[in-house]
């Protein structure tokens, strides 16, 4: 080599070096890796059915969300819990079913089955008319509300409540002492002040998830 392309060589060689030192020292501004703020996460629950259709998730699990102390509040038995999922393709039900506790007059058990369906409200109206049920328009913590029956299925009362990705559904199921039938009068007993301690649980949950 050449004593001219030498030192070119040592020239190019030592504006290199000059440009890594320039790049790796720390600028008063910097933060090391240990230092810097992590990123802020947010975690979303996957439900435990989904599915396939493009409806929102079903964001309220009964049986995950309402407290023991809740259910005992209202009547029903936390450790008497059964699974009551519905699966389908093109929309999902989540739910449990829970043992009555307390006496009623003419009652010798009762049960209670609560589901959260991700159909809207309009489907809900219509899977009502189409069976045929008595319904009485109604309003639960300022939500629309179904109070519902059917003659077809005496001893049964149904609550269907908005919510903000579907429907919260509510039956409550009879049995009369010693094989006789509950008045018809009694069928809806108890359910609404079970659905406000419910929807009361629902409030909190959905303000928390926004």
């Amino acid at each position: 080599m050449t004593a001219g392309r030498t030192g070119v060589a040592i020239t190019g060689a030592l504006i290199v070096l000059a440009t890594l030192s320039a790049c790796t020292a720390s600028s008063p501004n910097s933060v090391s890796p240990d230092e810097a703020p992590s990123a802020p996460t947010t975690t979303t629950r996957v439900p435990r059915l989904v599915d396939e259709s493009d409806r929102p998730l079903v964001a309220f699990d009964p049986c995950l969300d309402i407290p023991d102390d809740v259910l005992a509040a209202a009547g029903y038995d936390p450790n008497s819990e059964d699974n009551a999922d519905f699966a389908a393709t093109h929309y999902t039900m989540l739910g449990c079913s829970y043992d009555g506790v307390l006496k009623f007059p003419d009652v010798a058990a009762y049960g209670l089955t609560v589901r959260s369906a991700n159909f809207d409200w309009a489907i809900e109206l219509q899977k009502t008319a189409d069976n045929g049920d008595d319904v009485i328009p109604s309003e639960i913590a300022g939500r629309r509300a179904l109070l519902k029956t059917n003659q077809s299925l005496p001893e049964r009362c149904g609550l269907s409540i908005e919510t903000s990705y579907g429907v919260l559904i509510f039956a409550q199921v009879l049995f009369g002492k010693g094989g006789a039938r509950v008045p018809e009068a009694q069928w809806c007993t108890g359910l609404e002040d079970t659905a406000e301690r419910i929807v009361a649980v629902l409030d909190d949950f959905e303000s928390h998830t926004r």
